[in-house]
């Protein structure tokens, strides 16, 4: 009888192995989105390439565990604000977008782990938006502004660490190829130019199942 309460004492006492990412389950998860273009392009009017900076917005996933290690995950966020320049004459121009991104994942461990390893592959369609020269641009002689929207293949890396039965903790890093066409009047020509963005996008927040 002894040992039995103390079995039972030292049960007590242990911290409760959260259970998770169990098929049927749907969880949330926000945070911050970081995207960082490999940008390159064509040669644009002689002066070199274009270059696309970073920019960080509210990322938002919606996940729904399939199996208990298949998950189907909608990737989304407020709009992205890129600064676009060019070589010698600096920032040009600003282009808004928006990138949803399905994916199938594959989680790597069985629900009683806290640790959550996953991987995943998919699609991503980015909007692009309010493509604007700035008055330098207006100054070179520049005017409307169109960028393609654009289709590719994604993946990702992730990790969740469960704090209770409801909230995690999570990482990832995405890939996206996204190549587009960026189109714009030069004097009395009509420019199009083939423009890789190609980011990567680091995501770290929390989550809540539900």
């Amino acid at each position: 009888m002894k040992l039995r309460a103390l079995a039972l004492a030292v049960i007590a006492v242990l911290p409760v192995v959260a259970s998770a990412h169990q098929a049927g389950d749907f969880f949330m998860r926000a945070g911050s989105a970081t995207v960082r273009p490999t940008s390159g392009s064509d040669d644009v009017l002689g002066l070199g390439e274009f270059s696309v900076d970073n920019n960080t917005q509210l990322g938002l996933t919606l996940t729904w565990m399939a199996t208990d290690h298949i998950g189907i995950e909608l990737l989304g966020a407020t709009p992205f604000r890129h600064k676009v320049g060019l070589g010698p004459t600096g920032t040009l121009a600003t282009v808004r977008q928006l990138p949803p991104t399905l994916m199938a994942q594959w989680y790597f461990m069985d629900d009683a782990s806290k640790w959550q390893p996953y991987a995943g592959i998919g699609v991503n369609y980015t909007m692009f938006y309010h493509t604007d020269f700035n008055q330098t641009g207006r100054d070179a002689g520049l005017s409307d502004l169109s960028v393609k929207n654009s289709w590719g293949v994604a993946g990702q890396v992730g990790m969740d660490y469960q704090l209770t039965p409801e909230w995690m903790l999570n990482a990832s890093l995405w890939y996206m190829n996204i190549d587009t066409k960026v189109s714009f009047n030069a004097g009395d020509s009509r420019q199009s130019i083939d423009t890789r963005i190609n980011p990567w996008v680091f995501f770290i927040g929390a989550g809540y199942r539900f």
